[in-house]
């Protein structure tokens, strides 16, 4: 069973200096029948103006994965790390007991485009944490690549969760193919471009929930981008 979220069915915000659509129900945007998809809370599709952000907010007992799809975001945090994220990378805080950051654009000239991603961790309390990594190139292009996972998993960020969450950009012709496990879910986010999920047709910004289905299959009609999450 594929349930689709059309891209422009998501809560939307336009605040000027922040352009913003939320798959899920998040901050002023409510819906009591998208309220997450099993231990994934939030999918926000921010484009952040030059020069802006978000000033020091605080947050605890969430897992927060930052995924940039252009430009560059600063972020800074009260314990002590300051980094730039960049097209390539993904990023994980574990918010923990409580940790509080800013994010802004690092760009004076440029928008950077992102897309924040919370889940439920698989404990409160945790102590809090960040970990930044970057992806080799040829492990995102033509393919989707385990860029977030319980253990790790190498190449890819500690999630204190039970997920794996791949990533990539796909040439039009290429696929990905993945077994769901029986138990196991799917989120499918489209970044860019156009794919075919089990037969369903996704364009840029659209979300696709996956139950009861063995096996997922995922295939580029044009250059796209897209992350896929592997719930228990």
């Amino acid at each position: 069973m594929i349930t689709i979220r059309k891209s422009q069915e998501r809560g939307h915000f336009d605040h000027g200096w922040l352009d913003t659509w939320h798959s899920f129900s998040f901050a002023d945007y409510y819906d009591p029948r998208f309220m997450g998809f099993r231990h994934l809370r939030v999918i926000n599709e921010d484009r952040v103006a030059a020069g802006q952000g978000f000033p020091t907010h605080p947050h605890r007992d969430m897992e927060i994965v930052t995924y940039i799809l252009e430009g560059e975001l600063e972020h800074k945090d009260s314990m002590g790390t300051g980094s730039i994220i960049r097209p390539g990378e993904v990023q994980r805080m574990t918010a923990g007991t409580g940790v509080t950051h800013s994010e802004f654009n690092h760009s004076q000239e440029n928008p950077v485009h992102l897309l924040q991603i919370w889940l439920l961790p698989e404990r409160n309390g945790l102590k809090p944490g960040y970990e930044q990594k970057s992806l080799p190139v040829d492990a995102l292009n033509g393919k989707l690549a385990l860029v977030g996972s319980h253990d790790g998993n190498g190449q890819g960020v500690t999630i204190h969760q039970d997920v794996n969450l791949y990533a990539g950009r796909l040439g039009a012709g290429n696929a990905f193919e993945q077994d769901l496990k029986p138990g196991r879910h799917a989120w499918i986010q489209v970044a860019r471009g156009d794919v075919e999920a089990n037969g369903q047709s996704l364009a840029a910004g659209d979300g696709a929930a996956v139950s009861q289905e063995a096996h997922l299959s995922l295939k580029a009609k044009t250059p796209a981008e897209v992350l896929v999450f592997d719930l228990a």
